[in-house]
């Protein structure tokens, strides 16, 4: 009995060992974080119990880290004495509420992305460069944030509009320039603001919106006047330009945010507020009134300038910037002043060659465009002509096929060539008889020097084709894909550059069409090269089709949240855009089953390697035969890794990706020569722009 009870004690002992040894009370994910961060770390003596692979922070009390149940939710390692970065998985933290890391030497930029919903974060005395991130404008919940004594630049983006529980700034001691950005007038909890020893330039009144009592804006650059608002705050505004003289007013509702912070005056504040209001109010009912005359009139009138769904229409117009919107109103507004007036014309191009011809005879919706607008430079193309410049596209003249129709080269007699789309008409069946007319007015309004740009069209006998410019140097997929061994490689800086140029031409989709437009084709096909190697994304503008395969669009470029077109996001885009970084890189195509399994989808087997500076040297594309600088290698890997992170809200903003790529450029130019190293090198990189163009001579002319 005595024995049995032995054994079974020592059963008890062997699984409690067993079970501390191998079960983790950690969530992996956080695990996985910090070990990242761990091995991005360069002087981590202090950190006792860390480690760089596995391990059991809640569980075995890592230094600096506290935990709730599984989830870390606080990390303070201030002024241990760390160097290097922070890592690339900080987004994964998502319990960490408290972030310090202050008072170390920590250098490079801030990551694109941070613990998502913290409340306090520490970042200040170490030795970070660049901007804010733009992450940052997402954390919603966050209370302090602390950048001070860095060497931040650059100016601030207008990002601070969704950070209505910030109570503490301090961007002190960096370099920052620029105006103060409108959304600072959005911080509605602010009550600490540290902005000395910037060069930070303009007047500080949208600060006059915030209930801001302490503010320190010490050794800048600003000018105009103190605003009263300001002036019974505890405020620090010496070693400025500040205009003298009395101040004038603040603008309306200017105190409306400052609660108790306004200490006297109240009473006549209130009633000049009061007064203020009515004016407006009294102004804009009179406007309304000459506004409803003067529509009144156009009503009555017999002109056909302004047709009655031109609001309507412009909604649906995809490249309506904030320059192009002003310009248009201020057109409407002359429209309405001059509405009967015989002067009132607009100069329309013909569009077709032969005006009996192509589908404007089909719908009247694009000659009603043509009359409101006259950046619509697309042209009518006959079909019979089509058909003679393609040899009746024939197959010896076909480019390429996709999943919504093939593409075919077309030759004049003049020497002209172009390349010319031919959708699959069944994707037009149930389909309304004008839809193809608003496909071609959306692209044809779409100017960008990085966006292949489409210059006519032809719609006849149920043949609906798209024409764009013909590049004879194909397009990214085949230079990295298709080269033989006499051809010499895109160099590295050019695939830097066409990286750049993309990014700048998916931006301008998302961020500066009206509305946003997702590309949801994004891959090396899609990208053509012009006679200096210069990047041009084609496909755009023609997600209604795609949404109508099944086909999957681009396999190996779709993001995991994409089982279906009709799922495409923005953050789907940023997704397909880093696989074709990953295809700069490394020379691999997205899926490529020759290889083994374990290395046939490009992202699965490259991602875990982008931060390990061994595996990433064996990763670059052999074609390059090392002359890479390898700092600019990492960084591009660095930004390669957030956009084709799994979760959508984890990939950043495309405009982000471009201040990365261009931060990448710039520092890579001016550290050229380090980088090399070895002056033969250098001046290979230096002659990048010559080889290229030597490269693309073995293309030959269909």
């Amino acid at each position: 009995m005595i024995h049995f009870h032995n054994i079974l004690v020592l059963w008890v002992v062997l699984l409690g060992f067993f079970a501390t040894g191998v079960y983790s009370k950690t969530n992996s994910q956080d695990v996985s974080a910090l070990n990242v961060m761990y091995n991005s770390f360069q002087s981590r003596s202090k950190l006792k119990g860390w480690k760089s692979s596995g391990g059991d922070p809640c569980g075995e009390s890592w230094k600096g880290i506290t935990c709730s149940g599984s989830s870390v939710t606080e990390i303070d390692l201030s002024d241990l004495g760390l160097s290097g970065s922070m890592g690339y998985q900080l987004a994964s933290l998502t319990s960490v509420t408290r972030f310090d890391l202050s008072k170390n030497n920590l250098n490079g930029d801030i990551p694109y992305q941070l613990p998502p919903s913290a409340k306090y974060i520490d970042l200040s005395q170490n030795g970070f460069s660049n901007t804010v991130p733009y992450s940052v404008s997402q954390m919603s919940g966050l209370e302090t944030l602390n950048l001070g004594r860095n060497k931040l630049n650059g100016q601030l983006s207008d990002m601070f509009g969704k950070l209505t529980k910030l109570k503490e700034l301090d961007l002190s001691y960096n370099s920052i320039t620029g105006n103060l950005p409108q959304s600072f007038g959005k911080l509605s909890s602010l009550k600490k603001l540290y902005l000395q020893n910037n060069q930070l330039t303009g007047q500080i009144n949208v600060l006059v919106y915030t209930p801001v009592e302490e503010l320190n804006i010490e050794n800048n650059h600003f000018s105009g006047w103190i605003p009263n608002d300001l002036k019974g705050i505890n405020i620090k505004s010496g070693g400025n330009s500040w205009s003298s003289g009395p101040s004038p007013p603040s603008p309306p509702g200017a105190h409306r945010n400052r609660g108790s912070g306004k200490k006297s005056g109240s009473s006549n504040s209130s009633v000049v507020t009061g007064v203020t209001i009515a004016g407006i109010a009294l102004g804009v009912l009179l406007l309304l009134a000459i506004i409803i005359a003067l529509f009144s009139r156009r009503k009555r009138s017999s002109s056909h300038l302004l047709d009655d769904d031109r609001l309507s229409q412009r909604k649906s117009f995809c490249t309506y910037s904030s320059k192009d919107l002003s310009k248009e109103l201020t057109s409407d507004y002359k429209d309405m002043l001059l509405i009967n007036s015989a002067a009132v014309s607009i100069d329309i191009k013909p569009v077709s060659k032969s005006p009996s011809i192509g589908f404007l005879s089909l719908s009247g919706r694009l000659q009603s465009f043509a009359r409101r607008s006259t950046s619509v430079k697309a042209t009518a193309y006959a079909l019979a002509d089509l058909q003679v410049a393609t040899a009746n596209f024939s197959p010896a003249r076909l480019l390429g096929q996709g999943s919504i129709g093939r593409v075919y080269r077309a030759k004049y007699d003049d020497g002209k060539v172009l390349a010319v789309k031919k959708i699959d008409s069944s994707l037009f069946q149930g389909s309304p008889p004008q839809e193809f007319s608003n496909i071609v007015v959306n692209i044809s309004k779409i100017r960008h020097a990085n966006i292949a740009e489409l210059v006519g069209y032809c719609s006849e006998h149920g043949h609906n084709m798209l024409i764009y410019e013909y590049f004879r140097n194909g397009s990214l997929h085949e230079f990295l894909h298709m080269s033989d061994d006499y051809s010499n490689p895109l160099t590295w800086n050019t695939r830097v550059r066409i990286a750049l140029g993309t990014a700048r031409a998916v931006e301008y989709l998302h961020d500066g069409c009206s509305p946003s437009t997702v590309h949801k084709n994004i891959k090396s096909s899609n990208i053509l090269l012009d006679i200096e190697l210069n990047p041009r994304l084609c496909d755009h503008g023609l997600a209604t089709f795609h949404q109508r395969t099944s086909q999957n669009l681009g396999m190996g470029y779709n993001a995991p949240e994409c089982i279906k077109p009709s799922a495409y996001t923005a953050k789907s885009d940023v997704y397909s855009f880093g696989v074709v970084m990953l295809e700069l890189l490394t020379g691999r195509m997205p899926v490529d089953s020759s290889k083994r399994p374990a290395e046939q989808c490009l992202v699965r087997w490259a991602t875990p390697q982008l931060h390990d500076l061994d595996a990433l040297s064996q990763m670059v594309d052999p074609a390059l035969r090392g002359l890479y600088p390898p700092k600019s290698v990492s960084r591009f890997a660095d930004i390669v890794a957030i956009c084709v992170q799994r979760e959508p809200e984890f990939r950043p903003p495309m405009s982000e990706v471009v201040q990365q790529l261009v931060r990448l450029v710039q520092s890579s130019t001016a550290n050229m020569r380090e980088d090399f190293g070895i002056g033969s090198r250098n001046s290979s990189a230096m002659s990048s722009k010559r080889e290229d163009l030597a490269a693309s001579r073995r293309l030959t002319d269909f």
